[in-house]
């Protein structure tokens, strides 16, 4: 039987500010990447997040950003690689310790934003992450695009490296993510993502912004809970993946 995670991004409420409905989309997902503080996510919001998800059984993941609240970690930081292993090591440290007070614990790590999309080809960055990683816990496995330089720096440090892919987001000819500023970069319709995704699980292949089959592969389904209609379409991918017979459970 194919087997499937589905993760999403959760704990990004800041404040009085709120976004996403994470209880919802705890429901559905088997993977929790929980903000840590840098780019979103307050102590309490944090707290929450991890208890309901250590009381559903989500396996819960650390999102790791640049220190960028103001950006949303979605700005580029030209940050030397020793201070980004810290606030990578600083981050881990401080969800690890609302995993451990829900009764849980961090079992994996994926970067957010623009330092997930920096990590595909900035090696000193990639490098970085992966040697914060390997300090804090080697045991972690580390969260990524297929290809990556992130996936490879992690691989060659003996790191579990899990490839992703994407539900909501648009695909270049070469596999990476269309730029959310560019048109055709986030997918709104629950029931044309719910078809792609089991494309994407079944088949290996996803529609490009250009029109073409574009060759992808991943253990785990990424669906953003900022997108419009985020926890309709979570609903509709993860029927759809039932109703094929898919395995949804998680990768760590």
């Amino acid at each position: 039987m194919t087997v499937i995670d589905l993760n999403s991004d959760v704990g990004e409420s800041f404040g009085r500010w709120r976004l996403g409905d994470d209880e919802a989309m705890l429901a559905l997902v088997t993977s929790a990447n929980v903000a840590c503080g840098f780019h979103a996510g307050d102590p309490s919001t944090l707290r929450a997040t991890t208890t309901v998800a250590a009381r559903g059984g989500i396996v819960v993941g650390a999102q790791v950003g640049y220190r960028d609240l103001a950006g949303f970690g979605r700005r580029f930081v030209d940050v030397a690689p020793s201070e980004l292993a810290d606030d990578v090591v600083y981050q881990l440290g401080a969800l690890d310790g609302m995993c451990r007070v829900a009764g849980t614990r961090v079992r994996y790590v994926k970067p957010h934003g623009a330092l997930y999309n920096t990590a595909v080809h900035h090696e000193g960055q990639a490098g970085a992450i992966v040697a914060a990683v390997r300090d804090y816990d080697s045991g972690l496995p580390i969260l990524g695009l297929p290809g990556s330089a992130l996936l490879r720096a992690a691989e060659a440090a003996g790191l579990r490296a899990v490839p992703e892919v994407f539900a909501d987001r648009g695909y270049t000819p070469d596999a990476t993510l269309v730029p959310r500023s560019e048109p055709g970069a986030v997918l709104e319709d629950p029931l044309e993502v719910a078809q792609r995704v089991l494309r994407i699980v079944t088949d290996g292949l996803v529609r490009g912004v250009d029109g073409t089959d574009v060759r992808v592969r991943g253990d785990s389904v990424c669906v953003h809970s900022d997108s419009p209609g985020a926890v309709e379409m979570a609903s509709a991918v993860r029927a759809v993946l039932d109703g094929a017979g898919i395995d949804v459970a998680a990768f760590a």
